[in-house]
């Protein structure tokens, strides 16, 4: 909202030389916020006066344009001109060429001295052109900045101007005005007027106040006026579409008539172009009361004007010209033709005000918010009248508002005020709301005195009785959003001030922290960063392929995926049941930007539908559901196990002088896995795995008691091929949350100690089919408590092997922690793990 600050101080004190800058200061106070400010003299300077044309010389130039020479007389007659230079004539008359054609001798316009500067940084100076030494310019609105005409010159008279000679051009059009833009919030929607801002104005400075609605004195009907039926008989959003609907008659409009110099000034100032003066009298009242107008050509209307909503297949042209199909949720404004208008968004070209007209309907009505948003999206017609209603308008200041427009057209068109008077419907009652003594200080920790809070409360314009126990207060009508006792309390805040509101750090109360599971995945995510994988994090709208492929390790099975209402593309329309597709996606494109050596990973939620999914009931707003009603709720909400995930591409480090490094491989990913793992205190079983989104012979099953919760290995080499990533990119996916809930309370770390390391080798022969970690397993349970470390670092089947069997060579690492090993005891111990191994797989040792 730009407040063009002349206007402001009919209605508020705002001091002579106070700036843009300081009255948005004082607004900032009482929660306003501040925009911008515009002064439309900024890029204007120097002599630019009114001058009158005394002379026209016309003549015509080799290239086919004719000239008019002039002579323009810019200072009174007998009063000696000021400036001095070339061309300059002290008697005050100037010779100055002009191309426009628009104006005769006698007539008064706008002329920029030299020394003038226009905006464009265009500075006016004496010039030779044309044969003519040219000391000026008559300048059109274009060329001042105020306008877009460029038609030709600003002719005064065409204004309704007849200025004195030399007058200064900047105060006659206004151009020392400035304005301050605010930015109003939602619940504010009353400071979309002067007389909003300058109630507030005048509450933050605590000056006095004029309520523009106050001086504009109504007219008793003469007759009954144009018929108008409310026939919103199934309301929507529960309450009636139009609570009031006011319509006056002015007759002999004069479209000839210029919009007051003044008036354009204002409008312009405050973000409007000045169209014709009945356009701009509806505008300038709705930003002076807050209320929209809208004026119809009487003539046009036909029959009775009747409030309803659309009828299925009904359409409207509006005023823009565009064709639109109605839904039968918009509430329409229609005569005996079918409809003219969409309510409160914008009217139809049917009944449209044109340069014809000589009779005009006045409208002022009040809308319901809701309905007036829903067709305004639902047309995509954003307009200023659309932007009151949706936040509320004074269903009060409708009658008054259309009295001010009738005055204006009568003033300034020459119309003729009817008297015919219609006034349809009933505004609700304002909200009473009982404010309990001490509420407000118990709330906001301030000792509000009862002074402070009748004062603060009256200034917004409520009615306060003192009660027993408290306060009742009626709201104002203009403040839709004020409805509980919490809304008072923040208004007292408000005006009193914000300021006064004690800064008080909360202490926090001991024994509290992080819980248990913010604790273990801070760990995680921290410990693979320290790991030196890198962190990002994926869209979690994923396409019906993508959680075919990742959701399940058997292809064909099919998928159960929570599908969007409203996704942002057709081709992701499900939520994630893998972290895997984002973090490929990821990959792919960062490989498509040259980065070729990648260790990404992600912690976040995957989404698994239960059997219901979402709920057939929506709870009213206002009223708390029944256990049941959370319960079903609660039923359609799909389960969110923390999944983490990583995806390895490319080598391990860059290539260096003498150095070759590493590519990654599916060891790698199962490390990733049990970094995890190891982070959490667990022990993850792992084993031969199949997923359809891994290679068939490089992916490892993940284990915790017995129940897969993940796998990690080489990706399939097909869906590589098809995402365009590097062969051998391998990954991992873990259901961390299942890791977590097996995790022990305290993780223990193993004590340190200084006795010596002995070291083992064992190679033993089974048939192909054994699985490595299997027998590995075997050995850490028969080696005993003085194993310390097992590893595979062989595999072997050929020469000396026999067919169908493979030879598995493990490192064992044998520590106590009181004393050295003897080479008896590490034998031994090796020999049980050999014995356990042996009885379970049939293994020999080679």
């Amino acid at each position: 909202m730009r407040v063009p600050l002349s206007w402001l101080r009919e209605y508020a004190q705002v001091p002579a030389n106070a700036t843009a800058e300081d009255v948005m200061a004082d607004l900032v106070k009482v929660g306003l916020e501040e925009e911008d400010v515009h002064r439309p003299g900024d890029e204007l300077s120097g002599p630019i006066v009114v001058g009158q044309v005394l002379s026209i010389e016309k003549e015509e130039q080799s290239n086919g344009k004719t000239i008019n020479w002039c002579q323009v007389r810019v200072v009174p007659e007998g009063t000696e001109q000021t400036l001095t230079g070339e061309g300059i004539d002290p008697s005050g008359v100037q010779g100055i060429i002009c191309g426009a054609h628009n104006f005769v001798e006698g007539d008064k316009v706008v002329v920029t001295l030299p020394g003038a500067v226009l905006p464009g940084d265009f500075r006016i100076t004496p010039r030779k052109t044309y044969g003519h030494i040219s000391a000026g310019m008559i300048a059109s609105s274009r060329e001042l900045g105020i306008g877009e005409d460029h038609d030709g010159i600003i002719v005064l008279s065409t204004l309704g101007l007849d200025p004195e000679l030399g007058s200064d051009v900047m105060e006659l059009f206004g151009l020392y005005d400035q304005a301050a833009e605010i930015n109003v919030t939602p619940d504010r929607g009353y400071c979309f007027s002067i007389r909003g801002v300058a109630r507030e104005y005048a509450l933050t400075t605590g000056t006095s106040f004029t309520d523009p609605a106050g001086t504009i004195e109504l007219a008793s009907a003469a007759a009954e006026g144009h018929p108008v039926r409310v026939e919103d008989s199934a309301p929507i959003y529960g309450v009636t579409g139009c609570s009031r609907f006011v319509a006056r008659e002015v007759t002999g409009i004069d479209q000839d008539r210029p919009t007051p110099r003044w008036m354009a000034s204002r409008l312009q100032l405050a973000g409007m172009r000045s169209i014709s003066l009945v356009v701009d009298i509806s505008n300038y009242v709705m930003l002076e009361l807050g209320q929209p107008l809208h004026f119809y050509d009487a003539d046009k209307v036909s029959g009775p004007i009747v409030v309803r909503r659309a009828t299925p297949g009904e359409k409207l042209t509006t005023l823009d010209e565009k064709e639109r199909a109605l839904h039968v949720e918009d509430l329409l404004i229609t005569d005996d033709t079918g409809a003219i208008g969409i309510a409160g968004v914008m009217g139809g070209a049917s009944t449209e005000v044109s340069g014809s007209t000589t009779r005009v309907l006045v409208e002022a009505a009040n809308f319901e918010p809701v309905s007036i948003a829903r067709s305004r999206r639902r047309h995509k017609l954003p307009s200023e009248a659309s932007k009151r209603f949706e936040r509320g308008v004074d269903p009060l200041v409708a009658d008054i508002a259309a009295q001010r427009a009738v005055d204006l057209l009568v003033e300034l068109a020459g119309g003729t005020d009817t008297g015919k008077i219609t006034d349809a419907g009933t505004p609700a009652d304002p909200a009473l709301i009982t404010l309990p003594a001490g509420y407000a200080s118990a709330l906001i920790g301030v000792d509000y005195t009862d002074e402070q809070i009748i004062s603060a409360l009256e200034g917004i314009g409520g009615t306060v009785t003192a009660v027993t126990g408290g306060f009742e207060v009626i709201a104002p009508t203009w403040r839709p959003d004020l409805g509980s006792k919490e809304d008072l309390v923040e208004e007292v805040a408000r005006i009193v001030g914000y300021d006064k509101i004690p800064a008080t750090l909360p202490v926090a109360p001991p024994g509290r922290g992080l819980t248990r599971t913010q604790a273990q995945r801070r760990r995680v995510l921290q410990g693979l960063a320290d790991a030196g994988l890198t962190e990002v994090l994926a869209y979690p709208f994923v396409s019906a392929a993508q959680n075919e492929t990742f959701g399940s390790p058997v292809a064909g099975t099919g998928v159960d995926s929570v599908k969007l209402a409203n996704p942002i593309s057709s081709e992701y329309g499900l939520l994630r049941t893998s972290l895997l597709p984002g973090l490929l996606e990821i990959a792919r494109r960062n490989h498509g930007r040259g980065f070729r050596d990648l260790a990404l990973y992600e912690g976040g939620l995957v989404f698994l539908p239960r059997e219901q999914v979402g709920s057939s009931y929506l709870p009213p707003l206002g009223i708390k559901p029944s256990d049941e009603v959370l319960a079903d709720l609660d039923a359609g909400i799909p389960r969110q196990p923390w999944h983490v995930a990583a995806v390895l591409s490319g080598h391990e480090a860059r290539a260096g002088v003498n150095y070759t490094p590493r590519a990654w491989d599916w060891a790698d990913a199962l490390d990733t896995a049990r970094t995890v793992s190891g982070i959490l205190g667990v022990q993850l079983e792992v084993s031969q795995g199949s997923h359809q989104a891994f290679h068939p012979g490089r992916t490892a099953a993940l284990g915790v008691d017995g129940e897969i919760i993940g796998y990690a290995g080489e990706l399939h080499p097909q869906l590589l091929k098809e995402l365009d990533l590097p062969a051998r990119t391998v990954a991992m996916e873990i259901d961390a949350e299942a890791l977590m809930a097996a995790a022990p309370a305290v993780v223990v770390a193993e004590p340190l100690t200084t006795q010596p390391l002995a070291t083992q080798d064992v190679a033993l022969v089974v048939d192909q089919e054994v699985v490595a970690g299997q027998v590995l397993a075997a050995l850490r349970e028969g080696a005993g408590e003085l194993l310390e470390d097992i590893t595979l670092f062989d595999v072997y089947s050929g020469k000396g092997i026999e067919d169908g069997k493979k030879s598995l060579a493990f490192g064992l690492r044998f520590r106590a922690m009181d004393r050295t090993l003897t080479a008896d005891e590490a034998s031994e111990a090796r020999a049980a793990a050999v014995a356990v191994a042996a009885e379970r797989f049939g293994a020999v040792q080679r």
